[in-house]
């Protein structure tokens, strides 16, 4: 079955169209001028979509005073407010809703009653929509019914993609990341199985630090676009607010070697330390993140060999529940590093106290 075509502002993706890759802002979003150079860095880069953050009015008014001065297709993730939609809508060219948040509010109306909601808006705005799956942040209800967390996972997609079907909307894509390469490969070729007509947007999501961070991506996108998987991509890297453009550079050269025939065919090694850290982007409440991201690294380089994993995650949004399944887990507010050994919490540290802190934690690891 052949892959259906989305259209989303300018660019197409699916169908017989070349696959598009896309960033992140990573700068704040009410910060405007910041923001704007971002976004026309990663467009004149290459990108056919730039994404921005939006979590509350604030944002709203600096993405209208944005959308006033870029040509970039604009996307935007509502995260756990889908309410949001509404109000970015007539601003963007697409908008995700990850199907693990929606049960956050307006509890007494069902999933069903909230999708096709977005899909009205979607419709009367001329959006593309995303279904974000994320393995960090799955279903409740999904991970109640099927147990596993990766058929709750598969389940979820095909549901959402189903409700899409039952309300006519055709224009849209899904994603499946996770942290771990093999995961991403797993999952999206099960999904593709499934429904092979529908476009996907790859990615290993907290992909982390160069060189890390691309070998693990080449490896699922080695892995999938051969095999006729993914029609638009992120490279999501922890790298320095002023260098987001190299993500698209990164993405544009594996998509490029793939269709060439260069294959690193480099597996990501997990018999030391892996470091999992989220793409800065303009969620990060503070900067010092990106250092703080560093540092970790450094440490793990000067003390000995251990098999673990360690989570760096820059926000509220993904740092609850992405460093669950880490050994041990930061992720940073305004001011402090929350700190956890798996879902136990061990405490609150500011920027200058959490590395001693790690340090003494990990020495402790067995």
């Amino acid at each position: 079955m052949k892959i259906r075509e989305v259209k989303i502002g300018t660019v197409k993706i699916g169908g017989d169209n070349p696959i598009m890759v896309q960033s992140m802002a990573a700068t704040r979003t009410q910060d405007r001028e910041a923001t704007l150079k971002q976004i026309n860095s990663i467009w004149e880069a290459g990108a056919g979509l730039v994404r921005v953050a939006i979590d509350n009015k604030d944002d709203v008014e600096a993405l209208k005073w944005l959308r006033e001065r870029t040509e970039a297709n604009l996307v935007v993730d509502l995260q756990e407010n889908y309410l949001l939609a509404e109000k970015v809508a007539p601003f963007v060219q697409k908008f995700r809703y990850n199907p693990g948040h929606l049960h956050h509010l307006q509890k007494k109306k069902t999933i069903e009653e909230k999708v096709e909601w977005l899909v009205n808006i979607a419709k009367e705005h001329d959006c593309a929509i995303r279904i974000g799956v994320n393995c960090g942040s799955v279903a409740p209800a999904f991970l109640e019914k099927y147990g596993d967390k990766d058929e709750a996972i598969i389940q979820s997609a095909v549901y959402h993609v189903e409700l899409m079907d039952k309300f006519g909307f055709e224009n849209f894509c899904v994603s499946i990341k996770d942290s771990d390469p093999e995961e991403v490969i797993k999952l999206n070729k099960r999904f593709f199985q499934l429904r092979s007509d529908i476009p996907l947007h790859l990615g290993v999501t907290e992909a982390g630090m160069p060189p890390a961070g691309v070998i693990k991506t080449r490896q699922a996108f080695e892995n999938l676009i051969p095999d006729g998987i993914g029609s638009t991509v992120r490279v999501s890297l922890t790298l320095p607010f002023d260098n987001k453009a190299e993500e698209i550079r990164v993405g544009d050269q594996i998509v490029s070697d793939i269709q060439a025939g260069k294959f690193w065919n480099e597996k990501f090694q997990t018999d030391g330390y892996n470091i999992i850290s989220c793409p800065s982007c303009s969620r990060v409440e503070n900067e010092k993140f990106i250092v703080l991201a560093e540092k970790v690294k450094e440490l793990t380089e000067k003390l000995g060999e251990k098999k673990m994993t360690i989570a760096v995650m820059g926000c509220r949004v993904n740092g609850p529940g992405e460093t669950d399944d880490a050994d041990l887990g930061l992720w940073c507010g305004p001011k402090t590093v929350n700190f956890k050994r798996g879902e136990e919490s061990i405490g609150s540290y500011t920027y200058d106290e959490i590395i001693p802190a790690l340090e003494e934690e990990i020495k402790k690891f067995n």
